[in-house]
């Protein structure tokens, strides 16, 4: 079973942070901002990784790890990529279930004083992909929400690439045959959802918390990706479960790609 929730975390960086060099605070406090996911973080030509997100990357990447100095009395552990061959090494963290968030440089070295300004810039989660380099050309990468209320469960599933995008409602016993029938490449679903199909399957998953599947909050989400005042035009407005799946995998959308999304 593969999933986007791990113990990938680096020190916590309430932890002594002032000890840490100025280079180490930055990216410890970026890292806080993103536990469950490696941190592909900017240095010059290469992306670096640090600490357990080195261990971790150098084993499924099969890269070098290394060891330069220390911060805060801790042994500095560390992987890198180069930054012109990223694509690689992400496609095939993509494949194994991994997300990845991108931080870029956003200083100018030249008139930085202490670490340059630094930023996440994107997140790449497998059922996100848009980039024709990391996709799979013989299938189609579908992020797949899932929510039930009523005895129901509502669908929503979008491939972001082609700006599909699709709800549907059905019976709670046909779940495991729907998601063979889409072959999602990452599947969300709130945090106190159930289901033995689940269990069983060997594709991304990412757990939200309930809340991010409020109806009031999703209808909203709606109405204003699509620039109108109500959902009866698109034949969805009596399927509520459907709605709330559909808010919630809009929202980690635009988390994840820090962007509008125009042609949804």
């Amino acid at each position: 079973m593969t999933t986007l929730h791990t113990n990938n975390q680096a020190p916590d960086p309430d932890v002594n942070i002032e000890n840490h060099t100025p280079m180490m605070r930055q990216y410890l406090g970026l890292k806080a901002q993103h536990p469950d996911m490696l941190l592909f973080y900017r240095m010059g030509d290469f992306y670096e990784l640090f600490f357990e997100d080195a261990e971790k990357a150098s084993k499924l990447l099969g890269i070098s790890l290394t060891q330069r100095g220390s911060s805060n009395g801790q042994p500095i552990k560390m992987a890198g990529v180069p930054y012109h061959a990223a694509e690689q090494y992400l496609a095939k963290l993509s494949k194994l279930g991994e997300a990845v968030a991108i931080c870029e440089q956003v200083g100018d070295p030249a008139t930085s004083k202490g670490p340059v300004a630094r930023a996440v810039a994107r997140i790449l989660t497998p059922g996100t992909l848009t980039d024709a380099a990391l996709l799979d050309e013989s299938r189609d990468n579908q992020l797949l929400s899932i929510f039930q209320a009523d005895g129901v469960l509502g669908l929503a599933r979008l491939n972001l690439a082609s700006g599909s995008f699709i709800l549907s409602e059905i019976a709670v016993g046909l779940l495991a045959q729907e998601i063979e029938r889409i072959a999602p490449s990452e599947i969300l679903f709130a945090d106190d959802f159930q289901h033995a199909a689940l269990s069983q399957l060997k594709v991304a998953k990412k757990r939200l918390s309930p809340w991010q599947f409020d109806f009031d909050s999703a209808f909203g989400t709606l109405t204003k990706q699509f620039n109108t005042y109500d959902l009866n035009g698109f034949g969805c407005a009596d399927l509520k479960p459907a709605i709330c799946a559909a808010g919630a995998l809009l929202d980690y959308v635009k988390h994840t790609q820090r962007t509008t999304l125009p042609h949804i």
